[in-house]
């Protein structure tokens, strides 16, 4: 009887629950009061009237109409409300200790069943808009992480061009032109690295990197590219031998990605080659292939498929300040530019990334 009471109860609102309860409380309570008082006077009859009778009936007739209210307020508590009750304060607990990894459901048709489903409703908002911010604070902090390993690369370079004016030009063993050139060469960089600082300023991940197409010269964008590589090299005590294809061309490409890229790849080919890093340029009819290679030791079976991966680092992990990061970028950057990027070992050993950009041929 109490099951079924209980599951009707289950689907009626809490005034309806209410109401039934007060009517079958107040049947209940005034059979009682019919059997009291008949009761008492089946006791007046036996034993006549006497002064205690009306009194206790008064009694017992006060105390059968409370222990009904009671009981009513027990039953409508359990029944209705002790349930979702517990079910809240649970969730909330939970919320109050940061955990939002659980579910909340109560299997009824009144207003406490509302309230648990716009509890969980409201919950779930909560899960997805904390987990949405926090995506984009890992976002935001690998982005900076980025934005200071790309910045290494370039100032390595602007680095090596102030080194070498300091060395020579007091010297005058550097001509004119050639200083002229260089101070062209630094400003060219000094250029990309403010647009480089305003891009990485205004996105909010690295995909977001905007590509700028415009004619570029193939012949001085490697030869500016070749320069940079130098002065990477140069201090690591490196040599640095650059190929190319198709030389006198001009494509519609973003020069500012491909030197990202470019820099990133020479970085890390000079970081671990033994004495010579290699790049050969490949221009195809909508590809261009930046093909680097060194004389170190090559990828292991591990770094060839993890190499790509943000922060991978392999086993130079505390060996030195790199961060696994360059290739990680290098991917991103071609995939964004229509390209991919493939890592390899060479078959003379040493490793060999191609990187490769979608461009398309300028018509003359």
């Amino acid at each position: 009887m109490a099951k079924l009471l209980n599951g009707l109860l289950k689907r009626l609102t809490l005034l309806q629950a209410f109401i039934l309860l007060g009517v079958l409380t107040l049947m209940s309570v005034l059979v009682v009061i019919t059997l009291e008082f008949a009761w008492v006077e089946y006791l007046r009859l036996r034993l006549g009237d006497t002064e205690w009778m009306l009194p206790s009936l008064v009694a017992a007739v006060l105390l059968t109409v409370a222990a009904g209210i009671v009981t009513m307020a027990v039953l409508f508590y359990r029944w209705k409300l002790k349930r979702p009750l517990e079910l809240l304060k649970r969730a909330s607990e939970n919320i109050s200790a940061n955990n939002l990894d659980f579910r909340v459901s109560y299997d009824s048709r009144d207003e406490m069943g509302e309230l648990v489903a716009v509890f969980e409703t409201m919950r779930a908002q909560l899960e997805t808009t904390i987990k949405t911010l926090w995506r984009s604070a890992e976002e935001r902090k690998q982005l900076n992480a980025i934005f200071a390993h790309d910045l290494r690369t370039p100032l390595s370079v602007l680095k090596g061009y102030g080194e070498f004016l300091a060395a020579y030009l007091p010297e005058k063993k550097v001509s004119e032109e050639k200083v002229l050139d260089l101070i062209h060469t630094i400003n060219l960089h000094i250029v990309r690295l403010e647009r480089y600082a305003d891009a990485m300023s205004s996105i909010q991940k690295l995909e977001d990197v905007p590509v700028h197409r415009q004619p570029t010269d193939l012949h001085s964008l490697a030869a500016m590219l070749n320069d940079s590589a130098e002065q990477l090299a140069r201090p690591l005590g490196k040599r640095f031998v650059s190929s190319m294809e198709h030389a006198n061309s001009v494509l519609y490409a973003d020069p500012h990605v491909l030197m990202r890229v470019f820099e990133n790849l020479a970085a890390n080919a000079v970081r671990y080659a033994a004495s010579q890093v290699n790049v050969r340029y490949v221009l195809q009819e909508d590809e261009l292939q930046m093909i680097v290679t060194d004389d170190g030791p090559g990828f292991s079976d591990e770094a060839v498929h993890k190499a790509m991966l943000p922060f991978y680092r392999g086993e130079v992990w505390e060996a030195t300040e790199h961060h696994g990061l360059g290739l990680y970028v290098c991917k991103v950057l071609c995939e964004t530019h229509g390209g991919s990027l493939q890592l390899d070992n060479s078959p003379q050993g040493g490793g060999c990334v191609t990187a490769k950009f979608g461009v398309e041929l300028k018509k003359s």
